[in-house]
């Protein structure tokens, strides 16, 4: 893709935010919680890269959804710093892929804290697979009919004869 100067580029400071800088067993360990209190958050910028498919217009979603995960971890740390950091330790030293097997005992007790402290209740393994819907207050997109072109040449009328292919069926599997 070229770039000309019709095409407006986000400043610098527009795309500065904070970063979640955070290993991918934190992550792993946190991410049912994660992506149950940040549900929203995710849905939306899904939606609104999807539907605009231009990532320069979901810049605020982006954001949105970066400050979720930072005040989802800092409240984490206040509340179940402890609890959390076994879990993590667990994820990160039980397995070489990470695998959660090992640790549903530290699991549980994570989950316990987060369920009495923060009230985030772990949903079930295949709530993400299950169909939702997503309901937004951004209006939808204007759909882009398809492209009419003045100098198209024109179809051929429906009762133009059509003669059989000279050498048989073009399709292999039709023999």
């Amino acid at each position: 893709m070229s770039i000309t100067l019709d095409i407006n580029l986000p400043t610098e400071e527009e795309l500065t935010v904070q970063e979640v800088n955070l290993s991918g067993p934190v992550l792993k360990a946190a991410a049912f919680h994660m992506g149950r209190v940040c549900q929203f958050e995710n849905n939306e910028f899904m939606l609104c890269r999807d539907e605009l498919g231009d990532p320069r217009a979901c810049i605020e979603e982006g954001k949105a959804v970066t400050n979720c995960a930072l005040n989802f971890f800092r409240q984490v740390k206040k509340t179940c710093a402890g609890e959390f950091m076994q879990y993590v330790n667990c994820l990160d030293k039980s397995s070489p892929n990470q695998q959660y097997t090992p640790c549903r005992k530290t699991q549980a007790v994570f989950d316990k804290c987060a369920q009495d402290n923060m009230g985030i209740e772990r949903l079930p393994y295949d709530h993400y697979a299950r169909v939702q819907v997503h309901q937004t207050a951004r209006p939808k997109p204007p759909v882009e009919g398809p492209a009419v072109y003045p100098d198209a040449t024109p179809y051929l009328p429906e009762d133009t004869p059509k003669p059989p292919a000279k050498y048989g069926s073009r399709y292999l599997f039709m023999w």
